[in-house]
């Protein structure tokens, strides 16, 4: 197996509980997940799919209470992170593991400069001089399309866009080996967006970083990623690389997901949409979570939550439509 399909990280069977009010949000129930060096994966679902819950338990930055990761594991360089102490995750988090968060409105701090803050986040993982540390940081700028000269300014002085690449470089400034980008470009417009994404790609190759790419956008995904996996209502549907899941979408859900888009070489008078909506994650369907949408349903989907099958090496279909050989929606 080469260097380049080694696995990085490996969630086992994660499950991420929070109670509220004495009810029970199942946020996160059972996923397992592969992300291999130097690729990228895109965790593709709709709004409260459980989504940025799995990326927070990765980071150990899932607030307890009323967070509680009921089982499972994360494998990161042979450990388990869920098992390590605080004080053990604030030395991987920043310089092995890095996140980018949804909104870099709410990333930054107001009061102090952007180049203070790439160099905190440099000197917090790095033993040298602060001279040292906003040289990299100045470094760090220019690599994102920023220059250095405007080190010393804040945060209001910068657009959306201007403001996401200072994200970008606080993340990327101790060279992690794993990125984690949480919708990156959801509040940005479309053109700042492909700017965004080109700018993350290119850094990630130079850097040879993996990535977690959580996005709703199948657009973003067919751009950026190497593998993709469906989540809803805190499970993976399907995982595969981009030609499986884009060319031989297997899952009623992911199925659903691509019918939704608009397609320019196809005239149609309305776009299919995917009946029903989002479970209520404290009140979840018995069986298959997704049945209640699902155009496919049997009394058997109801009652019993099917197993993962594989359809081809590396594509994986949880749905019973596939159990026992049977392949055909």
């Amino acid at each position: 197996m080469g260097k380049e399909n080694k696995e990085l990280l490996k969630i086992n069977d994660l499950a991420l509980q929070y109670v509220v009010d004495d009810e029970i949000v199942e946020a996160v129930n059972g996923i397992s997940l592969i992300l291999r060096d130097g690729k990228t994966v895109g965790l593709v679902g709709e709004t409260g799919a459980g989504k940025t819950s799995t990326a927070l338990s990765i980071m150990g930055l899932v607030p307890d209470p009323p967070g509680k990761i009921v089982r499972g594991e994360v494998i990161y360089g042979g450990e388990d992170l869920l098992k390590k102490k605080k004080k053990e995750m604030r030395k991987i988090r920043g310089k092995e593991i890095a996140m980018i968060f949804q909104d870099p409105m709410t990333s930054l701090n107001p009061v102090l400069s952007v180049g203070t803050q790439i160099s905190e986040a440099i000197l917090l993982h790095n033993r040298i001089s602060g001279r040292e540390a906003e040289d990299r940081a100045r470094e760090m700028l220019e690599k994102v399309g920023i220059q250095s000269s405007r080190y010393g300014e804040y945060p209001w002085q910068f657009s959306g866009g201007m403001k996401q690449r200072v994200v970008i470089a606080i993340a990327l400034s101790c060279n992690p080996k794993l990125l984690i980008a949480d919708e990156p470009t959801t509040a940005l417009d479309v053109t700042i967006q492909a700017q965004v994404l080109a700018l993350m790609k290119q850094l990630k190759d130079d850097l040879n970083t993996s990535m977690l790419l959580i996005t709703h956008d199948l657009g973003v995904v067919a751009e950026t990623c190497d593998e993709v996996a469906t989540m809803y209502a805190g499970e993976i549907l399907e995982t595969g690389t981009l030609l499986d899941v884009f060319d031989y979408a297997a899952h009623p859900y992911t199925r659903g997901l691509f019918g939704s888009l608009p397609d320019p070489d196809r005239k149609v008078d309305r776009l299919k949409t995917i009946r029903g909506l989002v479970p209520d994650p404290s009140n979840l369907p018995k069986g298959c979570k997704f049945h209640p949408r699902c155009d496919y349903v049997t009394e058997e989907c109801q009652t019993r939550n099917p197993d993962p099958v594989e359809l081809t090496p590396g594509h994986f279909v949880k749905c019973l439509r596939y159990e026992g050989g049977k392949k055909s929606l």
